[in-house]
């Protein structure tokens, strides 16, 4: 009977408990921490501010440059490199670090409104549909006219891309014919590797552009074709390379690091202290080794030079370069936008700190770039007194951080490429155009060419074709009479590696211009 009677009491004495609990707990609330607890509605006061803006600012505003503004504005006082991406940027930042897009893989030019073809990329869609280098596009997907038209790059850019096997339909003029064409748009592959060629016997080159999600699969297969050939020592060259994915840099340093030494190791406030070790025996871990930097290499390529310095595996030949040890981490936002968060410092093996001062403000850092230029650093090399800890290599020598990796052997920069004349070629790019018109010119001539070494044999080799670019730099309001001897060789080298480049590339344009190479050719030395 007892029992009975519990079970019909049990569940409302349970049900009163949970009553009298919620009433407690609600008292509890609003005497302790306020109405705002958990409130996931509440708005805070930047974003009332923005929404402020959006409703009732006297002009109207795209919602996404006042998103841009205002993210922008916050995170440019945290540290130089934390930057937003609007939602419209997005897919375009992440293609240039997975080294592909969609797209029909050919290189254009505009001269006089009308889209040039100057180059179709090997086996890509154009190809395969038999656009050639020459041909002029006329209309897009039949009704969009672009010939004529005042379209800028990226206009035509946006007309061409496309989804993964979607058609578009393309008009173009080849010789007097005109031609319709349909590509099937594909994944155009862009490579970090500019170029892997025997430079010398027995001396290897590879150039590396950036570090995306192929860098390390196209630097092996660059690494292993050159040892085929004969390589027994390697010229590595990051110049101009701005980083890119820390896993690509680290596990190229494992080629040609032995045993577990340690390639880097991060750390932040919120980031524990992490290690890059090497984890395999690498291909390349005795033969000797140059690697070439400038005030440009940033970066992941500070992370690979500043590893290989401090194990002293390497001989770092160059600039000073720019400075940037700082480790962002990608976070996508609500609304589409990302944004890419400084969260950690990279630091070498010996404990290097390679992140140079930001602590003047967003413009001063970005001007210290600037400042090596007019203080004459790049001339004279780095002589400014180290107040930063010195470090000791396993090999004796002592190295800083603090402000980038400092060479081991340091190349000037040369003064001839920013002549006020010289600069207006490239600005123009007059150079560029030049070679593809005498290309197409003479067609035939070069398609007999077996390698890029015969260039400078055949081109730009006479008077006559000095002439020639002379009349056709005029035409592009550039006056070179009375130019001195050591820019026109300047520019003859340089109208000699584009026109390699217009027949095989960028691995062509390197094996030509490094001919002349000063940190190239001093590079060679060392080696010898």
């Amino acid at each position: 009977m007892g029992n009975k009677k519990l079970q019909v009491w049990l569940p409302l004495l349970f049900a009163m408990i949970m009553v009298v609990g919620m009433v407690i707990g609600y008292q509890l609330k609003g005497k302790t921490l306020g109405n705002r607890f958990l409130s996931l509605n509440k708005r805070n006061s930047l974003q009332e501010l923005v929404e402020l803006i959006k409703s009732r600012y006297v002009d109207k505003l795209s919602p996404d440059s006042i998103n841009q503004l205002a993210a922008g504005q916050l995170l440019s006082l945290l540290d130089p490199h934390s930057v937003y991406i609007p939602a419209m940027d997005l897919k375009e930042v992440n293609e240039e670090l997975m080294g592909n897009f969609q797209g029909i893989g050919v290189e254009f030019q505009l001269f006089n409104d009308t889209l040039n073809v100057m180059n179709v990329m090997e086996g890509g869609p154009a190809a395969r549909a038999n656009v050639q280098v020459g041909d002029k596009f006329i209309k897009v997907n039949d009704s969009i006219t672009i010939a004529g038209k005042k379209l800028r790059a990226d206009d035509v850019r946006k007309l061409l891309r496309g989804a993964m096997n979607t058609n578009v339909k393309v008009q173009v003029l080849r010789g007097n014919e005109t031609v319709n064409i349909t590509i099937t748009r594909g994944t155009i592959m862009v490579p970090t590797v500019d170029a892997a060629y025997m430079i010398e016997a027995g001396t290897g080159y590879i150039r590396i552009n950036k570090f995306g999600e192929r860098t390390y699969e196209e630097f092996m297969q660059s690494l292993e074709k050159l040892q085929k050939q004969g390589m027994k020592q390697l010229v590595l060259d990051l110049r101009g390379n701005g980083g890119g994915l820390l896993k690509e840099a680290t596990d190229i340093a494992d080629e040609f690091l032995s045993g577990d030494k340690m390639i880097v190791y991060t750390e932040g406030s919120h980031v524990p202290r992490f290690e890059y070790h090497c984890k395999r025996d690498g291909l390349f871990e005795t033969g000797k080794l140059v690697v070439l930097i400038d005030e440009t290499s940033a970066s992941a390529s500070e992370v690979l030079s500043g590893a290989l310095q401090d194990w002293d595996r390497a001989t770092i030949v160059g600039r000073r370069s720019f400075g940037k040890g700082l480790v962002q981490q990608q976070f996508q936002l609500s609304d589409g936008s990302a944004v890419r968060l400084t969260v950690a410092r990279y630091f070498t093996p010996l404990g290097r700190n390679i992140q140079k001062p930001y602590n003047k403000g967003k413009k001063e850092y970005e001007a210290e770039l600037i400042a090596r230029f007019h203080d004459g650093e790049v001339i004279k090399g780095d002589t400014a007194k180290h107040e930063t800890k010195p470090y000791k290599t396993p090999g004796g020598r002592i190295v800083y951080g603090g402000g980038g990796i400092t060479p081991d052997v340091f190349v000037p920069y040369d003064t001839t490429q920013s002549d006020p004349t010289l600069s207006k070629l490239y600005f123009r790019n007059t150079l560029s155009n030049f070679v593809y018109h005498y290309y197409m010119e003479h067609r035939s001539a070069f398609q007999s060419f077996q390698s890029a070494e015969v260039i400078p044999g055949k081109f730009m080799n006479t008077e006559s074709d000095w002439q020639s670019f002379l009349s056709f730099a005029h035409r592009d309001s550039v006056v070179l009479t009375g130019i001195k001897s050591k820019d026109r060789t300047e520019i003859t080298n340089r109208l000699q590696a584009l026109m390699a480049r217009q027949i095989w590339r960028t691995p062509g344009y390197y094996e030509v211009l490094n001919q002349a190479d000063a940190t190239v050719q001093k590079a060679l030395q060392l080696l010898k």
